[in-house]
């Protein structure tokens, strides 16, 4: 197996943007008439890595980078839970501040999990038949196309999942169009930066994938 330069590195960065996005998706915050999970911040970050993965080393390293984004968050929910229910100390008075903020983490992680998977995997897919369809030109629409529809997949699950009964539909749609047009329109913002970098990476890596014979099993991580 080829043994690439930063691989590791973005997959470290990528599951690291991926934990803290899900622990700020506790907080709403508004803007004008529109909603956001603060969680909007830092998550596009995880889809401009999700296309330097495909675009650079192609799907199957995509796959596993996605992989290790869900055990990340798998931790993340399973320590939670179990820091959660230990004993608080005689002097620590901060519990009840503990579960209102983190106690909501569990199902703002599940919703993400099962929406980052649906999303990241939409976003992939896309991405790598688009490359051979396109032969590898018009970088800039596949990142944005890939965005528009891998982040409507995980966008409205992870409304559905983590706010299905404490808001209204009208609410939940609202929020759902806000976020998902933030993120498409800051996947289109950052063309001027993602572009060049996975130009460089290509380069320093020696590696342009393209995915012609790939198995596209989400489930196959070897």
């Amino acid at each position: 197996m080829k043994q690439y330069k930063y691989f590791s590195f973005i997959t470290g960065i990528f599951c690291a943007a991926l934990v803290i996005s899900n622990v700020l998706d506790t907080k709403l915050f508004q803007i004008g008439s529109a909603a956001f999970p603060a969680g909007i911040i830092l998550f596009p970050i995880v889809y401009v890595f999700g296309d330097i993965f495909t675009e650079v080393y192609g799907f199957s390293y995509s796959r596993k980078a996605i992989w290790a984004g869900f055990f990340s968050l798998l931790i993340m929910v399973i320590t939670l839970e179990i820091a959660r229910h230990l004993e608080p100390a005689g002097f620590w008075k901060n519990q009840e501040a503990f579960e209102a903020i983190l106690g909501k983490v569990w199902r703002i992680a599940i919703a993400s999990i099962v929406a980052y998977l649906s999303g990241e995997f939409v976003n992939s897919f896309t991405m790598a038949k688009m490359k051979v369809k396109q032969g590898g030109k018009s970088m800039p629409i596949r990142f944005v196309v890939s965005t528009i529809f891998g982040q409507a997949v995980d966008t409205s699950v992870f409304i559905l999942i983590a706010f299905a009964g404490t808001m209204n539909f009208s609410a939940m749609f609202t929020l759902f169009l806000s976020a998902w047009a933030f993120k498409v329109i800051w996947e289109v913002l950052v063309l001027p930066i993602s572009i060049p970098l996975v130009n460089r990476l290509k380069k320093i890596e020696n590696e342009d994938y393209y995915d012609n014979n790939t198995d596209f099993n989400p489930f196959k991580i070897s």
